[in-house]
């Protein structure tokens, strides 16, 4: 008899894209069937994202109402509006590996993905705006830098900008900086002694990332300038590629292979040298830390790179823990509203952020476990910014009832999405700010 739920620890199992069966359709659409009839007859998720509404409209409003009444044909109406955040695995579904109904909602939504970009089926529109490295260093260039920043306004552009690029006109985009974060700390050097500390060496590799480093370098100097103040020695990592979230959300696998062969080398050398990895944005964490090495369940540089990647706020945890985290903040930051990062929740490590955050005296953190409703390109796209906005709007309601100093996200992108429904005129703050502004450096 088939049992709801388990007491065992849930299992991920690895992503079989290399396989035959992984691409074939009638399998795929076999398989969709199977987790959507289970999804219906659950409907524990339908809060999370719009994926499950649509899927639960699509099945009341058939003949059957049952999903036997579904048209496949209607079954990428589901899977178009998922962004791969992890929550229904990681949070609601009772019926994850190990259980016997092996449902894994967001591998089965990229696998969808997949072939329906094998298939030719993906924009330009969406290839190009997933290019985030590409589109950072055409942006970046000075002289054109301002122009992108100074047309990214303009109401009369956006509205060019979404007739041709599908970006709403309304969504909030990032600046470009042409002082990019590895060129303001290209001088930067790891030496002298180095404390170890639970797992941590003591010693940093930052994996600065596109959006660090073209879009919000400040994040990534105040990262360097909290793990100096504690002892830890920083480098950046040179010649870094992409980490693939955006082509694994599009479905590109093959880009994200090639990506990720481009990174390995750079990675296990530092690995190899005796630095931790940390990226100053979740989702790029994660990639290191999960996705890839489900892709690559094989490949034991990248199950060493796993190992040795960390969340900034894990990090500095560590190093608390061991009485080498310094407590001599200088100013208090008051009431801080923190949206939790989906990408940071399914790390499994913990809030760690909060805990670093109320090491800072007379602080209060008040958090909030709700998906902002960006991630990635979603929260932009023309056909999906109005579902984006609906999803935020809890955490936006949060926020306002908080009446917080600050508003913070480890996620910069959410944060910025958040931030503009609010419609208050503050900016939101990256926690790695907040604790440097504590410190007064």
């Amino acid at each position: 008899m088939s049992r709801e739920g388990s007491l065992e620890a849930p299992t991920r199992h690895p992503l079989d894209w290399k396989s035959e069966d992984f691409w074939n359709l009638d399998s795929l659409n076999h398989e969709l069937e199977r987790v959507f009839d289970l999804c219906h007859g659950c409907r524990r998720c339908v809060s999370l994202c719009q994926s499950f509404p649509v899927l639960f409209d699509l099945v009341d409003n058939s003949s059957t109402m049952e999903v036997d009444g579904v048209d496949k044909s209607d079954y990428m109406k589901v899977v178009d509006q998922c962004y791969l955040c992890d929550l229904c695995y990681q949070t609601k579904c009772p019926y994850i590996p190990p259980h016997e109904w092996n449902i894994d909602f967001p591998h089965l939504m990229l696998r969808a993905k997949a072939i329906k970009h094998k298939n030719g089926e993906t924009s330009a529109s969406a290839k190009l705006i997933s290019n985030t490295r590409t589109v950072g260093k055409l942006a970046s260039i000075p002289v054109v830098v301002e122009a992108v920043n100074w047309g990214n306004k303009q109401p009369m552009l956006r509205s060019v900008i979404e007739k041709t690029l599908g970006v709403h006109r309304d969504a909030q985009l990032p600046e470009y900086h042409s002082k990019t974060a590895t060129k303001s700390l290209k001088h930067l050097k790891a030496d002298g002694p180095a404390l170890v500390a639970g797992p941590t060496t003591g010693k940093v590799a930052i994996f600065v990332t596109c959006y660090g480093d073209y879009n919000h370098p400040k994040m990534v100097e105040d990262l360097v300038a909290v793990l100096q103040h504690n002892g830890v020695q920083v480098k950046i990592l040179k010649k870094e590629s992409c980490c693939g979230m955006p082509k694994l959300e599009l479905g590109d696998l093959d880009t994200v292979e090639k990506y990720k062969e481009a990174n390995l080398p750079i990675l296990i050398e530092a690995v190899n040298e005796g630095f931790d990895l940390i990226a100053p944005i979740p989702s790029c964490v994660l990639m290191f830390k999960q996705e890839l090495p489900l892709m690559f369940p094989g490949d034991e540089k990248l199950q060493a790179i796993k190992r040795a990647f960390f969340d900034p706020f894990e990090y500095l945890m560590h190093r608390h823990t061991a009485g080498l985290f310094k407590t001599d903040f200088k100013t208090e930051l008051g009431k801080i509203a923190w949206q939790v990062a989906c990408h940071q929740r399914v790390q499994n490590i913990g809030p760690k952020t909060r805990d670093v955050l109320n090491l800072v005296p007379n602080t209060e953190v008040i958090t909030i476990e709700r998906c902002s409703g960006h991630d990635g390109t979603y929260g932009v796209k023309k056909d999906t910014y109005a579902f984006a906005r609906k999803i935020a709007k809890p955490v936006e309601t949060r926020v306002k009832q908080a009446d917080p100093q600050h508003f913070t996200s480890d996620c910069v992108m959410a944060g910025a999405h958040i931030a503009h429904g609010l419609g208050n005129g503050k900016e939101a703050e990256h926690p790695i700010s907040l604790i440097r502004k504590a410190y007064g450096i």
